[in-house]
């Protein structure tokens, strides 16, 4: 049985990749569930997909050196941007498809911890319109 270890994930917002900054990417899609019930479903609940949502979870190291992670990131505040993510920062093909989408980028935290600790932060931005899976 295969298994895979990440580690060198790509992680891309606005056209900028961002993985050098980044250590852990969660993509996760689901749709709603409608009940479609009658009494013909003889006592068993019949169900329909309905409107289809995501969400990107990102872990971030902070960097607020010019033009690094914090500047980026401050810029796109607020905004609808494009996303990929992949398993690997290796070329897209079959064995390492691509993730694209748009993200709305709703919050930012440019400060976050305490004494000693990594400056880092665990984001969710909702996913706007569909997400696609590429391997080309």
């Amino acid at each position: 049985m295969p298994k895979m270890v990440l580690k060198a994930a790509y992680v891309s917002l606005n056209g900028t990749d961002l993985s050098a900054y980044t250590s852990k990417a969660e993509l996760k899609v689901e749709v709603d569930e409608k009940d479609v019930t009658t009494f013909a479903s003889a006592g068993w609940s019949e169900l329909l997909g309905g409107l289809s949502s995501g969400e990107l979870s990102v872990g971030f190291k902070q960097d607020v050196a010019a033009s690094a992670l914090d500047a980026t990131m401050w810029s796109l505040f607020g905004s609808v941007v494009p996303f990929e993510v992949r398993l690997t920062n290796a070329a897209v093909g079959t064995s390492n498809p691509k993730w694209t989408g748009n993200v709305l980028i709703k919050e930012w935290v440019p400060i976050a911890g305490s004494v000693g600790d990594v400056a880092e932060m665990d984001l969710s931005f909702p996913t706007s319109g569909a997400v696609a899976r590429a391997t080309a």
